[in-house]
């Protein structure tokens, strides 16, 4: 009777253990998603920033001690120097905006860091002006106040077509 007893115990305490972790397995899961769907959504509004040409708000969406490997390999430290390269110059039809397209985000179940990867664009004029440059992209972000900011950038150019052909690249 006292095996029957501790055994049935054992049973109970192993099954409530099961259950909370998998409840908390659940509760991990919808925080991960609620942050991919934040970072998702941060990512759209920068875009949008882009396309506005509003260098405040596009920068930010970035730590102050961002870092850039840009496309063609020139390096960008800081907030500030990333901030210049979006501030409106020369003639609005001759202006590149960039868009960034997120394929796929992973957020750490462990640490308040993300990892997103996908595709850029350069579009000649405006967002939707035709594609100069383009490429693929990776980025590190961080949670911070419980917001969600990159901290880091790599971006490779892969195609072009006219102007963006002529772009110099870093050897």
């Amino acid at each position: 009777m006292q095996r029957s007893r501790r055994r049935t115990a054992i049973v109970i305490v192993a099954s409530t253990l099961a259950f909370l972790g998998t409840c908390i397995q659940a509760e991990d899961a919808l925080s991960s998603d609620a942050d991919e769907t934040a970072i998702r959504a941060a990512r759209i509004a920068q875009n949008q920033s882009i396309a506005a040409q509003d260098p405040d708000r596009v920068a930010s969406f970035w730590t102050e001690d961002v870092t850039i490997r840009r496309a063609l390999g020139q390096p960008v430290t800081g907030q500030a120097a990333y901030r210049k390269l979006f501030e409106p110059t020369g003639s609005p039809t001759s202006r590149v905006i960039y868009q960034r397209e997120a394929i796929e985000i992973e957020v750490s179940a462990n640490w308040p860091l993300a990892f997103e990867e996908g595709t850029w664009t350069g579009h000649e004029g405006s967002g939707s002006g035709p594609a100069v440059i383009g490429g693929r992209y990776s980025a590190q972000w961080v949670k911070r106040g419980g917001r969600w900011l990159i901290r880091s950038e790599v971006f490779v150019a892969l195609t072009c077509a006219g102007a963006g052909c002529k772009y110099p690249a870093v050897p």
